[in-house]
């Protein structure tokens, strides 16, 4: 069988800090829930309880506001004892609940009743969506109902896309609930399928994980879906969207399937969806991946939104030691906490602690000229070239050399032996050149 890939650049990625595996445990419900109203991309929600108010699991606490925006739910029941400013980890300011557990639970423990959806319209469908918050679960968060809208009202031809490549060992969460959950996930393409009226779709996996798509395309098979099967490599950036785009066109070269675009949905994503369909829940708990060099016990964790980091780290037995950093999602491309208060949100894939060791230092040294940079980038971009212009403040002219064509993988940072800040320079670069 043909692996397919994007044609320059990339590294193989590996992390052994990274939980092993592919299953996950329960974590121990939150005393203390923090919700921001930010968890998405686009406009915050709006707070519809306060401070004093008592509120209830799966309870409505923050209103969308306008159609980049998602509705976020009580993920515990309890008694709003603090509203707060709270910094983001990208650095955003987003008015939170502090959220006392309390009283009795609605949905925990309870028999799940499951609703019959194939009646439903298409733009029920997505209404319900909608009203469980569900969002893209990596990344930005993106609404997944607008995203369908967009998909199935567009002229262009959209390829949808199951998203089972992995690239980077801190995609753990997701390869535990394509283990664990592969029939949800499933009946969350169905549904997607329903909804975006998409006219092709692929399940596209890294060539080391064929076998955990298999569940998906007998499901598939059985309703009468048909689902093409791409065999990826597992290079990194493989699953980003540029380079996925590249392997399936060249998947599909010579074939009758066109496609304007493609739209890729990861597994915690189908998950969610179908658990909004079938068992009319929000998107109230999802699939952490909790590791690094200091961390005890590394697992993923299935933890309630708004759980305290401290809290996951806790649940993995703590430090070894000290870390010298915390990083919300991949060490490649993640943002670093400095508050162990910080939450758990829906876009929330891994947290990483790693020591100083693990880092390998932070001094910064000037750059050798070993060229490892270029040969990485996918985009066929000069890293050092563009550090060094923005540097001098020449954004415009590192702008025009394109920076802008970044999309942050981080394969140059990863494998500068100076620790240059390739990654955070060029797109500063792209960001100042583009304002002026």
């Amino acid at each position: 069988m043909k692996i397919h890939t994007f044609t320059r650049g990339g590294l193989m990625y590996r992390d052994d800090t990274a939980p092993q595996g592919a299953s996950s445990r329960i974590a121990f419900l939150p005393t203390i829930a923090v919700l921001p109203m930010l968890q998405h991309s686009g406009t915050p929600a709006s707070p519809v309880v306060f401070c004093g108010d008592t509120i209830k699991e799966g309870m409505v606490v923050g209103r969308s506001e306008g159609k980049e925006s998602a509705v976020i739910h009580a993920s515990i029941p309890g008694k709003v004892v603090k509203n707060v400013v709270w910094r983001m980890p990208d650095g955003k300011d987003s008015s939170a609940l502090v959220v006392k557990l309390e009283g009795s639970f609605e949905k925990l423990g309870k028999r799940r009743e499951l609703f019959s959806w194939n009646g439903m319209s298409s733009a029920d469908l997505q209404r319900t969506i909608t009203e469980k918050g569900v969002v893209e679960m990596e990344n930005r968060g993106r609404s997944v109902a607008d995203l369908l809208s967009k998909a199935r009202n567009s002229n262009v031809k959209t390829l949808i896309v199951v998203n089972a490549v992995f690239d980077d060992e801190w995609l753990a969460a997701e390869r535990a609930v394509l283990a664990e959950r592969a029939e949800a996930v499933a009946e969350g393409v169905e549904i997607v399928m329903k909804v975006s009226s998409g006219s092709a779709l692929v399940l596209s996996v890294s060539k080391e994980h064929q076998m955990l798509a298999t569940p998906i395309l007998d499901f598939l098979s059985a309703r009468g879906i048909h689902a093409s099967l791409a065999v990826l490599s597992s290079k990194y950036p493989q699953r980003n969207i540029r380079e996925l785009e590249i392997a399936l066109r060249s998947f599909y070269k010579g074939s009758a399937t066109e496609f304007d675009n493609v739209l890729p949905f990861g597994m915690s994503t189908l998950a969610a969806v179908h658990d909004a369909v079938r068992f009319n829940m929000p998107l109230i708990e999802r699939y952490v991946a909790i590791g690094g060099d200091v961390v005890k016990h590394p697992a993923v964790l299935r933890v309630r939104i708004g759980t305290r980091i401290g809290d996951a780290i806790a649940e993995c037995g703590g430090f070894i030691e000290e870390p010298s950093r915390i990083i919300i999602g991949s060490p490649l491309t993640g943002r670093s906490v400095y508050d162990l208060d910080s939450p758990i949100t829906k876009t929330t894939s891994a947290v990483v602690a790693v020591s100083r060791r693990k880092m390998g230092g932070t001094t910064v040294r000037a750059c050798v000229g070993c060229g490892n940079c270029r040969s990485v980038c996918p985009v066929g971009l000069d890293p050092e070239r563009l550090h060094k212009l923005i540097m001098l403040g020449r954004y415009e002219e590192a702008t025009d050399e394109g920076a802008a064509s970044c999309h942050g993988c981080a394969c140059c940072a990863a494998v500068c032996p100076s620790r240059l800040p390739l990654r955070a320079s060029i797109l500063l670069s792209a960001d100042k050149g583009g304002r002026s």
